[in-house]
C-alpha cells in the first residue's frame, strides 16, 4: 500500500515482428500485397515514383573553395593596447590565451581601429596596411 505505480496500460511490452502467431505474425505489419511486402522489396533512397528525382534536378556545376574557406578573426589595434604591455608579442596563442580570439581552425587579422601607443612585435597574423603603419609609428615591428 502507498506504493507509486503506473496507471493500467501504460507499459505495454514492445512488439517484435515476425518471430511466430504470438508477435504480429503472417504479413508482420507490412500489409498484404505490393512490393513493400516482400523480403528484399522497396525501393532506394532517393527514388520519388519515376518522377526524376532531386538529386538529378538540382543543378552541380562549378568549384566550391567552401570546405577550404578561412575565417578570420578581427582584431582592433586599441583591443592590443589594453590587452598587452610593451615589448610583448602578439601572435595567435597570446590572442588565445587571452580569449580575444576563440575557436579552433581560426586566424587572426589585425585591423587598425583606434590607436596603439606600445611597441609589440606581432608575429604570423594578418595585418591591414594601415594597421602596419600604425604599428611601427608606435616602434613596434611586424614578423
Amino acid at each position: 500500500m502507498g506504493q507509486i505505480h503506473a496507471p493500467e496500460g501504460a507499459n505495454k511490452k514492445k512488439t517484435i515482428v515476425g518471430r511466430g502467431a504470438s508477435s504480429k505474425g503472417r504479413t508482420c505489419g507490412r500489409g498484404f500485397n505490393g512490393q513493400n511486402s516482400r523480403s528484399g522489396g522497396g525501393v532506394r533512397p532517393g527514388f520519388e515514383g519515376g518522377q526524376m528525382p532531386l538529386y538529378r534536378r538540382v543543378a552541380r556545376r562549378g568549384f566550391s573553395n567552401y570546405p577550404f574557406k578561412k575565417e578570420y578573426v578581427v582584431v582592433s589595434l586599441d583591443v592590443i593596447n589594453e590587452a598587452f604591455k610593451d615589448g610583448e608579442t602578439v601572435n595567435l596563442q597570446a590572442l588565445k590565451d587571452l580569449c580575444i580570439v576563440k575557436g579552433n581552425g581560426v586566424e587572426a587579422k589585425i585591423l587598425s581601429n583606434g590607436e596603439i601607443s606600445k611597441k609589440v612585435v606581432v608575429e604570423g597574423l594578418k595585418v591591414s596596411a594601415s594597421a602596419a603603419e600604425k604599428i611601427k609609428a608606435a616602434g613596434g615591428e611586424i614578423r
